[in-house]
C-alpha cells in the first residue's frame, strides 16, 4: 500500500516534475507476468526514477547496507527502502550470490517484476562494466524474459559522492525483451550463463551508448581507490558520545 502512496502521491509526482523523464520503449515491459528488468546503474537516483515511471510495481535487490544504518536516520532509511519495494541482499561472503538468486527467484515465482543491476554496484566513472551472472541464472531457471534498460543522464545529475541530485532531464530506455528459453536447464553451466549475461550487457550498452569495460566494476573501483585514495573518500561513521 505505502509503495503506491510513494509512487503516485509523495515521490513520483515530484520526480516527474523535477527531472521530466523521457520514457522510451515502455511498451517492452510486460503488462503482467514475471519478468526481469536489467539495467545499468549510474546513480543513487536510479532506485527511485525507474519505479516512478513504470506502470507496474517493480522489486529491486538492494545492498544490505541501506537497511542496516545506525540511529534514527538508519531506521528511517531502512523503512523507506522496504516501503519502496527493495529487498536487502548481503553482497559479502560466498553465500551472497546464492542469497540474491533465492530472493530474486522468490519475486519471479510470484509472477512479479524484478529489477536488477547486473554490474553489481554503481559505476564510479559513468562507464558500463562486465555483468555478474546471477541475472542469467535467474532468467534461465525461472524461464522469464529479460528487458534491458538504460538510464541516461542520471550520472550527470548525481554522480557518486553527491548527496543531492542536480535538476536536469533524464531519459529511461527499455529494449525488446530477450528470450533465453534455448538455454533451459543450463543455469549451472558456466559457458551458458556467461553467454546470457554478455548478451544482456550488450543490449544495455546498445541502449545507453556508454563505453564498455570488460572487467567487474567493483575490482576497477577498488584499484582506483588504491591508486588515488582521496578520489573516493569513505565517510566515517559518527560515534555517539554518551553523557555520564
Amino acid at each position: 500500500m505505502f509503495y503506491y502512496v510513494l509512487k503516485y502521491v509523495v515521490l513520483g509526482p515530484v520526480l516527474r516534475l523535477l527531472f521530466r523523464p523521457v520514457i522510451e520503449g515502455a511498451e517492452h515491459v510486460p503488462d503482467d507476468g514475471a519478468a526481469i528488468v536489467a539495467g545499468n546503474h549510474l546513480s543513487f537516483s536510479d532506485h527511485f526514477l525507474m519505479p516512478a515511471i513504470l506502470k507496474r510495481r517493480i522489486t529491486f535487490l538492494a545492498k544490505a547496507e541501506y537497511f542496516t544504518g545506525p540511529g534514527v536516520k538508519g531506521r528511517l532509511t531502512a523503512a523507506f527502502f522496504r516501503s519502496a519495494g527493495q529487498i536487502p541482499v548481503d553482497r559479502s561472503g560466498k553465500e551472497a550470490g546464492r542469497a540474491a538468486i533465492r530472493e530474486g527467484l522468490g519475486v519471479l515465482g510470484r509472477g512479479e517484476l524484478l529489477g536488477i543491476y547486473p554490474e553489481g554496484t554503481r559505476s564510479h566513472d559513468g562507464r558500463l562494466y562486465k555483468g555478474k551472472v546471477g541475472v542469467a541464472v535467474m532468467a534461465i531457471r525461472a524461464q522469464v524474459p529479460v528487458v534491458p534498460c538504460a538510464m541516461v543522464g542520471t550520472f550527470e545529475i548525481q554522480p557518486p559522492g553527491r548527496r543531492l541530485p542536480r535538476v536536469k532531464p533524464v531519459t529511461i530506455r527499455f529494449g525488446e525483451p530477450l528470450d533465453f528459453s534455448r538455454y533451459a536447464g543450463l543455469e549451472n553451466e558456466k559457458a551458458a550463463v556467461r553467454a546470457v549475461t554478455d548478451e544482456i550487457m550488450y543490449a544495455i550498452l546498445d541502449l545507453s551508448g556508454q563505453e564498455y569495460v570488460d572487467e567487474y566494476a567493483a575490482k576497477v573501483k577498488e584499484a582506483a581507490q588504491a591508486q588515488q585514495p582521496g578520489r573516493f573518500p569513505k565517510r566515517p561513521r559518527r560515534q555517539r558520545i554518551r553523557k555520564r
